[in-house]
């Protein structure tokens, strides 16, 4: 199973708060830049987090997919 996380590069985000007006529920403003709110990094998949990455003018939001650990027992 394929996991699609996102992450914001705070080296990149110049705080335009772009991330979170159009996914409230995945990030959020802290210390003038955005955030990831912690639980919610594998949300990438989302259309409005796909959306957030897209419109970022610092394009400082990534979006990786990796293979998604196996559950004990399953392969």
């Amino acid at each position: 199973m394929k996991e699609q996380r996102v992450a914001v590069d705070r080296e990149l985000c110049y705080g335009s708060a772009e991330c979170v007006h159009r996914a409230p529920a995945v990030f959020a403003f802290v210390d003038g830049f955005g955030v990831v709110r912690p639980g919610h990094e594998e949300a990438g998949d989302a259309p409005e987090v796909r959306e957030a990455a897209e419109k970022c003018p610092s394009q400082a939001i990534s979006i990786t997919v990796t293979d998604a650990p196996s559950s004990p027992g399953r392969p």
